[in-house]
């Protein structure tokens, strides 16, 4: 599994698009022959992503938006992104 650091910058990279999709009500990342449906809480987590903050400031972000013990969001927020990174439809800038 990819180790993503809370040091660590991710972006969404070339190809991939988040888009609203109305049709099935919600966010999705468009890849290459893929479409990953967001959850409420992938988008918002995905939202904050913009290739210049690091995940530790998006970490605090959500903290302060949602009011949760930091140590359980940085662990969900790390493990998505690892997945995603696998995927491919975010990197490591």
């Amino acid at each position: 599994m990819t180790e993503i650091q809370e040091s660590d910058i991710v972006r969404i990279p070339r190809g991939v698009r988040l888009r609203e999709d109305k049709q099935r009500g919600g966010w999705v990342l468009l890849a290459p022959e893929r479409v990953f449906q967001l959850d409420g809480i992938a988008q918002a987590v995905i939202g904050h992503v913009d290739g210049e903050r690091r995940v530790g400031e998006i970490v605090d972000r959500l903290c302060e938006a949602y009011q949760a013990p930091r140590e359980r969001i940085a662990e969900d927020v790390i493990a998505m992104f690892a997945g995603l990174v696998e995927k491919r439809v975010l990197e490591v800038a």
